[in-house]
This record gives C-alpha cells, sequence and structure tokens, in this order.
C-alpha cells in the first residue's frame, strides 16, 4: 500500500512527543526500514529535515503567514482578529492554532472528509503552490486540499512549507543518524554524502541503495558551513597549536566560481547571487579558475569594513538600486578554500588550504582575513580586546592542523565574542518545550518596562524572547515559581504576571518596525535570574534606544578596522600568517 500522508504525519508527531534523541533516531530509522517505494522513502525524509523541496532544487513554495491565516480563517468562518490571532498568540503557533480549529469548530469539522493523500501527491500540491503566481491562487489551493487532510495533517502541511524545520527537535544531524541506522551505514560517509549531495533525500536513497560511494563533489551545488564551537574559558588549553583571526561582522557566504560563472551562497545554503551583483561582477572580471572559498560579505568603501547596519541596508533586497550599490557597495572577503585544482580541500590542513587560498585571491584581487600565530595564551585577552576596538565582534581561534568540518560544531574552530550588551526584564510568557522538553516551560518572552512612556499603554512589551543560558536546577525552580503567576493559559503557553526579573545579554540591537518595541535582540540568552529585583527595576525602551545609539556611534567612528584584512597590494608581499 503506498504510504500515506498521515502515516507519515503520526511518525512525526511521536517524535516530537518523544524525549530523548536516541528514541527520536530509532523511531524514525524503524520507519524508513518500513518503507519500500525509493520515491515515498525520498520524500519522507525530504519533508523532514529539508521541507517541500530539496535544498538544492532552488525552488521554494513561499506562502506568506498572512496567506495562511485568512486560510485558515475562510476555512473555520472565523474571523482573523477576534479568534485567528488570539488562539495563535496563545498556542505561540499558527499551524498549532490551525490545527486545534480545524479539529474542535463545527464549521471546519463539517467541511472535512479526511481521504489522506500519498506523499507524491503532497510532492504534488507543493509544485503547484510553488508555481501559483498570487496570494489568491495560494489561498485557492489550500482551501481545495484542507477538506482531505485530519487536523494533523494540516499543521504539518503548513511546517513543511517552512523549508527545513518541522520544530520537533529532529534536526539534520539526527536525520542523518536514523538513515544510517536504517540502512547499516557509518554515519561519517552518509553525513559527507549529504554534504557532496546537499539533498538528505537523495542522501537516504543512495544508503538505501548501498551506492554513498558513487557521491561527487559538484561546483555550484553549495555544501554545509564549518560552524565554531564557544570558547569556554579564556584560552585553550594547547593555544599556540591555533591561529587567531578577528570575527567580522558580516554576512557568511560560499562563493562558487568558474570562469564567468559566479554564484554565492548564504548560511542556510539558498541562492544570494542576484542580491550582490558588485560582488558577482567584480570576481567575474577575474575569470577565475573552479574554485569555493568561504567567506563573509562586508559592506566595503575605500578599503574599509562598513558596519552590520550597513549591511542590513543590502540583506533581503534581491535586485539593488543603482544608488543602493553606490551607497552600500559590498565585497566578498575570503577565510577559507572548500575546493581547488579540480579537487575538494576538506580534508587538507588549515595551514595548507590558506596558504593556496591566497596564491587564488592574489590572482582575483580579493581581500582575506589576516590570521595571527599565537605565540602565548595571554596574547588571546590582547588580540580580543584589538579586535573589538577595531568594531568587530570578537575573534576566532582555528586550529592549524584542523580540516573543514563541514556541517559540524567542533573544536577546531572556536570563537570568542563579547556580548553586545544586557538588559534587566521581566518574563511576560512561558511557553512549554518539546521532545525531552515537553511539559517543562523552557522558552520565555521577556519584556522591557514602558509603564512611563507615554507612547504606550502597557505596562511591559516584549523585546525577546530566549531559550537558554540557565542551568537545570534554575529551570526546575523556574517551573514552580512561574505556575504562581499564571494569570491564563493558551495551550503549551502562559500569561504572566509581572514578577521574575531576568538579565539577558546578547550579540546586537537591530531596529524592527515590524515588533511593538521597534527593536530585536539578537541571540538573546539568560545571563542571571534576579530573583532579587522587582519589575520595576527592570530596563525601559529609552535605555534600549540610549543603547543603540551609542553603540551606533562606536562602531561607525572604530577606527583601522581593515586591519583585520590582508588586502590586495599586501597581499602580494605579505606573509599570509
Amino acid at each position: 500500500m503506498p504510504l500515506t500522508f498521515l502515516d507519515y504525519c503520526k511518525i512525526v508527531q511521536q517524535i516530537a512527543e518523544t524525549r530523548g534523541n536516541n528514541s527520536k533516531i530509532s523511531i524514525f530509522a524503524d520507519f524508513l526500514k518500513s518503507i519500500e517505494n525509493e520515491q515515498e522513502l525520498e520524500l519522507a525524509v525530504q519533508f523532514t529535515g529539508e521541507g517541500a523541496f530539496s535544498t538544492v532544487s532552488g525552488r521554494r513554495a513561499s506562502v506568506g503567514s498572512r496567506t495562511i491565516a485568512e486560510t485558515a480563517c475562510r476555512f473555520c468562518e472565523i474571523d482573523y482578529e477576534r479568534v485567528f490571532r488570539p488562539c495563535k498568540t496563545a498556542t505561540g503557533s499558527a499551524s498549532e492554532a490551525i490545527e486545534k480549529l480545524t479539529a474542535n469548530l463545527d464549521q471546519a469539522v463539517r467541511k472535512r472528509s479526511p481521504d489522506s493523500p500519498a506523499l507524491p501527491e503532497m510532492k504534488s500540491f507543493y509544485e503547484e503552490l510553488a508555481s501559483a503566481r498570487n496570494r489568491n491562487e495560494k489561498e485557492s489551493l489550500m482551501h481545495g486540499l484542507w477538506p482531505y487532510l485530519t487536523p494533523l495533517e494540516i499543521k504539518f502541511s503548513l511546517r513543511v512549507l517552512s523549508q527545513g524545520s518541522l520544530r520537533i527537535g529532529f534536526e539534520s544531524r539526527s536525520i542523518v543518524a536514523a538513515i544510517a541506522k536504517a540502512f547499516d551505514q557509518d554515519t561519517e560517509k552518509v553525513r559527507y554524502t549529504y554534504m557532496l549531495t546537499g539533498s538528505i533525500g537523495r542522501t537516504a536513497l543512495l544508503s538505501y541503495n548501498n551506492e554513498l560511494e558513487t557521491a561527487e563533489f559538484r561546483l555550484f551545488q553549495p555544501v554545509s558551513f564549518m560552524l565554531a564551537s564557544p570558547l569556554e574559558s579564556n584560552e585553550p588549553d594547547d593555544a599556540q597549536s591555533y591561529l587567531a583571526e578577528e570575527k567580522l561582522d558580516g554576512m557568511r557566504c560560499q562563493l562558487h566560481a568558474q570562469g564567468t560563472d559566479i554564484s554565492l551562497f548564504s548560511r542556510d545554503l539558498n541562492d544570494i547571487t542576484t542580491a550582490f551583483p558588485d560582488v558577482v561582477d567584480q570576481i567575474r572580471m577575474q575569470q577565475p579558475e573552479a574554485t569555493v572559498m568561504d567567506g563573509e560579505l562586508c559592506v566595503f568603501r575605500d578599503d574599509v569594513i562598513g558596519t552590520f547596519n550597513d549591511l542590513q541596508q543590502r540583506m533581503g533586497v534581491k535586485k539593488p538600486s543603482k544608488k543602493l550599490l553606490e551607497e552600500f557597495p559590498v565585497r566578498f572577503v575570503a577565510f577559507d578554500l572548500l575546493y581547488a585544482d579540480n579537487a575538494p580541500q576538506f580534508d587538507q590542513p588549515l595551514e595548507t588550504r590558506r596558504t593556496r587560498l591566497a596564491e587564488i585571491c592574489r590572482k582575483l584581487e580579493l581581500p582575506v582575513t589576516r590570521q595571527r600565530k599565537i605565540d602565548n595564551p595571554s596574547d588571546i585577552k590582547t588580540m580580543f580586546a584589538e579586535a573589538i576596538a577595531r568594531g568587530n565582534e570578537g575573534l576566532m581561534l582555528k586550529k592549524m592542523t584542523g580540516v573543514y568540518e563541514y556541517g559540524q560544531r567542533k573544536k577546531s574552530w572556536l570563537k570568542l565574542k563579547q556580548p553586545g550588551g544586557s538588559f534587566d526584564t521581566v518574563i511576560m510568557y512561558a511557553h512549554a518545550g518539546s521532545g525531552r522538553r515537553g511539559g517543562t516551560y523552557s522558552d520565555f518572552t521577556l519584556g522591557i518596562r514602558v509603564a512611563d512612556d507615554g507612547r504606550y499603554e502597557e505596562e511591559f512589551i516584549p523585546i525577546g524572547k530566549a531559550y537558554g543560558g540557565y542551568s537545570n536546577k534554575e529551570l526546575d525552580q523556574l517551573n514552580k515559581e512561574i505556575r504562581k503567576l499564571a494569570v491564563d493559559r493558551f495551550g503549551p503557553t502562559l500569561s504572566l504576571k509581572p514578577g521574575i526579573v531576568v538579565e539577558i545579554e546578547f550579540d546586537e540591537i537591530q531596529p524592527n518596525p515590524r515588533t511593538k518595541a521597534g527593536y530585536t535582540l539578537r541571540f538573546p540568552r539568560f545571563r542571571a535570574i534576579r530573583w532579587d529585583l522587582d519589575p520595576t527595576d527592570c530596563d525601559t525602551l529609552w535605555d534600549v534606544e540610549h543603547q543603540y545609539q551609542e553603540r551606533t556611534t562606536l562602531k561607525e567612528t572604530a577606527e583601522n578596522r581593515n586591519e583585520a584584512l590582508i588586502l590586495m597590494d599586501s597581499l602580494k608581499s605579505e606573509s599570509f600568517h
């Protein structure tokens, strides 16, 4: 019998409700072993790890949140402001809200006659959705499908659209492990194949057919980026085996080039080539041989790096205007080499990769990050202070003998960053986690004080959401206290009376006109639970605005940011370390 979408969704929901990563892996591995049809196998893995389309396909079934909301309102015959919006706020998830609404409202129940489609039929639906030209067409397609789905299927049909995460606590590393377990393959070989193919579904097929060895590196197919682990102390035990490199405050980018063919890929492996024509044109003029580099996109004026706020003017703009290109010119800054001389360079030590990178960048007239040897562990503090003074994010330490560990976060790369600042905030909402944190409130919406601010009627407004930085003991204590402060419950979310103050730290303050505060905190996390403070002691929106202005001025006036780079002229004569 064909594998239905409902069969698939039941397994996915079981994984979401299961604690322990090994147990989740076993459930998915057993499920994969039970699938006999190759197309169904590929789609089941693809939907779980990549979404409606393979990452390397270049296709997206993009549907806006408002379109999804309007479809739900029409299907359930409800008002957006009075019903849907409060339900979404209560559950913290549009798909979760839609699942509950379609399951419990009579007008929605009457419209449904579930007859679960097979996975290939769902694929066809997503292809139609990707080809739809406007909101009305997309809404009509979803409205035509939902009568044949159960509420569970409707929820996951929407999450598959999100391209990459079903929010079940089961990400790509676990999927790779499940594939290896299901088909008795070496996990590292499966991971390497996934990196080469760029497709988790294709990787599952090759594993199923015992053909992992046939996977080859292909130019213009992005590979998973290597990631850095946080430096847990002031310096590693073997500091002298690392090279120090200032961490630029730019946008991570993978450059693929051969002759006049140039492609740029973002950290999530999306093609961003058309968004940066200035970068493409500069490299295309040099007619490079086949090469793939890892680096950063930075605003670059007169060989000086601009601020991240400058770069934000270009981010998200698919076709920048001539004025935008002139005001915020961007360049690619290289720091690693992935492919050259007709062969992948992943297994070469960093020193070898960097030496060859220097030669290539000299020909292409590309700037390269400067790396410095560490003679004494105490040098790290000095180098870090210099990086911050130049307006850069912090310091990277890279092991000289380290290989390029694509898609992994190990100890070959370490990062040392200074928090962008901290605020005392109040917990406004507590959200229950899933997986091993199921039943525990582990995600928290944090607010700043606006009680004396004439622009607002509320006492507190949200400034960020944090779900890390606390110990298990602190989390247990939090869960005891927040239940005492709960004033309302919306599904997995508790609304709280102001009572618990949390000092949070973050990497940066970013303007965001779509939020009530007008700002978003980049990577907020707990620094300390301030049981000694009262909510009236919390920082205010004025504090946020003041700190943003202060730090923006500091970055804009930072001197010698280009000392973190080896520029074209110095490449001709300078030692590479």
